[in-house]
């Protein structure tokens, strides 16, 4: 007999059902919050580690906070179309590990990115706007740092979105099934898996280091994939994890 009720959500393996889920009702509140006084950003946003508005719980939080629609779109489609592949691959407690171990890797990533780079994106334009030397902007910042004084310009810098946890699926995607033809949108010609993957990640790191759409935190996108090659290394080495089931 066949079995009309099952949903669709239904059909997603638990623990990628749970994310989507989650994801989906944090946007939610992240649209609906703020019209009664509450900045879910403020709390759950991954800020710069000396900031004051930073939190260790935002290491995880971030992951589940989303811009517009096109970025939780594109991020939910991807959990959805990997996710529950690689959740029935790995089982559901290995799955959840791992997504949440890129995204953290994603987040650490980012925060070294920040603190090697905000003095040269803050400081000129601090010292040009306080009409003072780029050097005496320096003394005075790392002055206020030394003193534990709060320097509200550094909670500009957040980051949020699945794309680490999610790059991290990809990456073990592409590890367990390099041989998959894969479809890109507009394009009818089919692309191995592993050259797909292969592909993201030298286009993360090119615009990365050139600055192109600095509005995107693509070093956070490849420390996702860094952390997952680790995870994934890992468990190779003890007999956990075999790529190439495709």
């Amino acid at each position: 007999m066949r079995n009309y009720g099952n949903s669709f959500l239904d059909s997603i393996p638990a623990v990628t059902r749970n994310l989507l889920i989650i994801n989906l009702l944090v946007w939610f509140a992240q649209i609906v919050l703020p019209r009664i006084g509450i900045d879910v950003e403020a709390y759950l946003a991954l800020h710069y580690w000396q900031a004051s508005g930073f939190n260790p719980v935002q290491l995880i939080s971030y992951m589940f906070l989303h811009g517009d629609f096109s970025h939780i779109f594109f991020n939910m489609f991807s959990l959805w179309m990997f996710g529950r592949i690689l959740e029935n691959v790995m089982g559901q407690k290995r799955f959840l590990f791992y997504y949440i171990s890129c995204g953290l890797g994603a987040a650490v990533v980012q925060e070294l990115v920040w603190t090697m780079t905000w003095r040269s994106d803050f400081i000129p334009a601090l010292a040009n706007f306080n009409a003072v030397s780029i050097e005496q902007m320096t003394m005075y910042v790392d002055q206020a740092l030394a003193a534990g004084e709060e320097l509200p310009f550094l909670n500009q810098m957040l980051t949020i979105g699945a794309s680490g946890g999610v790059f991290g699926i990809l990456l073990a995607f592409g590890m367990l099934f390099p041989n998959m033809p894969l479809y890109l949108m507009f394009i009818p010609v089919p692309i191995k898996a592993k050259w797909m993957v292969i592909g993201y990640g030298l286009i993360e790191l090119m615009f990365g280091v050139s600055g192109i759409m600095n509005s995107v935190a693509h070093f956070a996108h490849l420390g996702g994939m860094l952390f997952g090659f680790i995870v994934l290394m890992y468990w190779k080495k003890k007999g956990l994890f075999r790529g190439g089931y495709y």
